[in-house]
């Protein structure tokens, strides 16, 4: 069976180098969001590269994973897998609804998505800095602000089916939700994709639905 990956925010395959998984991996890359494009159209249309005569599944990563979840809705993968992301929005902070409700990603300019670095390391919480560095140093601003916008507006209270959960007890972005099925990488932080790359991949790889 082959599983499509989708990469956090602003990120790419890279972040998924480190896995090690029993299936036919295939990272789907990004594409430009037309203006105002919500995410549920934008999802569909990320979506066309998917093979659905066969057998798939789908990896999400942060806000990858919410990219995901709206694919999951329409084509009905045999599995969703969510790392470091959300399933509704009840998995994602109040402050996020906060701020969509205010508004106040509109009056932001594109360049001060552009994070300090330091700020950046301990706000992701990894070991590999230059990895992380180089993706960020990659990264489209104006499409990090249409991401953003999507992520602390999106409404989707709407459980999908064989979804498996990943997160990590110390994520400071998107911690697991309390009331979560998730599994629980203890210590794992928001970009643990990359720095507990092992123990994901062994979670994965044990699944009776997954790669077998």
């Amino acid at each position: 069976m082959k599983i499509y990956g989708i990469s956090g925010l602003g990120a790419d395959e890279r972040v998924f180098q480190y896995l090690s998984l029993n299936c036919e991996f295939i990272p789907v890359a990004w594409i430009t969001p037309f203006k105002n494009e919500p995410i549920e159209k934008y999802s569909l249309r990320l979506a066309e590269v998917i093979d659905t005569d066969e057998d798939f599944g789908i990896l999400g990563v942060s806000f990858g994973g919410l990219i995901a979840v709206e694919i999951s809705k329409k084509l009905k993968p045999k599995i969703t897998i969510l790392i470091s992301s959300a399933e509704t929005k009840k998995d994602l902070r109040w402050i996020y609804s906060a701020f969509g409700k205010a508004g106040i990603i509109n009056l932001i300019p594109e360049k001060l998505f552009n994070l300090p670095r330091k700020f950046a390391y301990w706000l992701f919480g990894t070991k590999k800095k230059e990895l992380l560095e180089n993706i960020l140093d990659d990264s489209d601003l104006k499409f990090t602000k249409w991401a953003i916008k999507e992520l602390i507006n999106w409404n989707n209270t709407y459980s999908i089916n064989n979804c498996l959960k990943i997160g990590g007890t110390k994520d400071k972005l998107i911690p697991p939700n309390r009331n979560s099925n998730a599994v629980l990488i203890v210590g794992g932080e928001h970009f643990m994709i990359v720095d507990r790359a092992n123990e994901i991949s062994e979670i994965i790889n044990k699944l009776k639905s997954g790669c077998y």
